[in-house]
């Protein structure tokens, strides 16, 4: 058997889960450096990186990332903001790719959100957009396809990426190019699973699990690794943690020809 591990882990830029503090939590990368080594997985998938900034400024380097590069030495690794905008919340962005072996063919794609207004701090906003990020690698002598992505929660809009299918359209359509084993895991901020489920089967991916809550704000398995028929799911593990308000995924594979 020829297994590696993934980690799938919305870190939420280091706030920590507190019941009851929501937004005021405070933040210990630390924590989420200390759960990242003990799951000593060979593909790391981050998305939430980093905290965004008042009027969308992105700091360079990046903060939080240049702290998890020094932490996880012996890593190679990739990561990119969204693209810019000054109407970015006070939440978390930012995705990155940590892998044991050496990245090649990196990519960014930015993910357009759709004008629906909401209302945030008793002011009308609207949705910046999203991201997703690939790379390459080899592992026990196969080339692997690796994708991390962070869509728009629509729930929080009082809407559905069903009504809004284009995000999860273009992520999609970038996994029906692909020839070879290939993965891809995030945050994909779909409450209705059994919708994003099925058309991901349709482009032939497999989510590794789909029963077990991996957000603690609501019960909805919002976190996911999805594969292609050339890797073969051998056991995964939802594991809670108090790093931040998503709880981690493990998934270990092997390849199935």
């Amino acid at each position: 058997m020829s297994l590696f591990k993934v980690m799938q882990f919305n870190m939420q830029f280091g706030q920590i889960w507190v019941e009851d503090e929501g937004e005021q939590a405070p933040i210990d990368l630390d924590l989420t450096i200390e759960e990242i080594h003990r799951r000593n997985a060979d593909i790391i998938m981050l998305q939430e990186v980093e905290h965004a900034q008042s009027g969308g400024v992105q700091i360079d380097p990046p903060p939080n990332y240049t702290r998890l590069k020094a932490a996880l030495a012996g890593y190679h690794s990739y990561f990119s903001y969204p693209k810019a905008d000054a109407r970015e919340l006070p939440f978390g962005i930012g995705l990155a790719i940590f892998s044991k072996t050496p990245l090649r063919d990196t990519f960014r794609l930015d993910l357009p959100s759709p004008p629906i207004e909401f209302e945030f701090d008793g002011e009308k906003k609207t949705p910046t957009d999203r991201l997703l990020i690939g790379a390459k690698t080899t592992l026990h002598g196969r080339e692997v396809h690796l994708f991390n992505t962070h869509l728009l929660a629509y729930f929080m809009l009082k809407s559905s990426s069903e009504v809004n299918p284009e995000q999860r359209r273009l992520v999609v359509d970038q996994l029906r190019n692909v020839s070879g084993p290939a993965l891809i895991a995030g945050d994909f901020n779909v409450s209705n699973r059994d919708s994003l489920v099925r058309q991901f089967t349709e482009a032939g991916y497999k989510t590794v699990q789909e029963a077990e809550v991996t957000w603690r704000q609501r019960p909805y398995v919002l976190d996911h690794i999805f594969h292609n028929r050339h890797l073969r799911p051998v056991r995964y593990n939802v594991k809670p943690t108090d790093a931040s308000d998503h709880h981690i995924l493990i998934a270990e594979f092997d390849f199935t020809e």
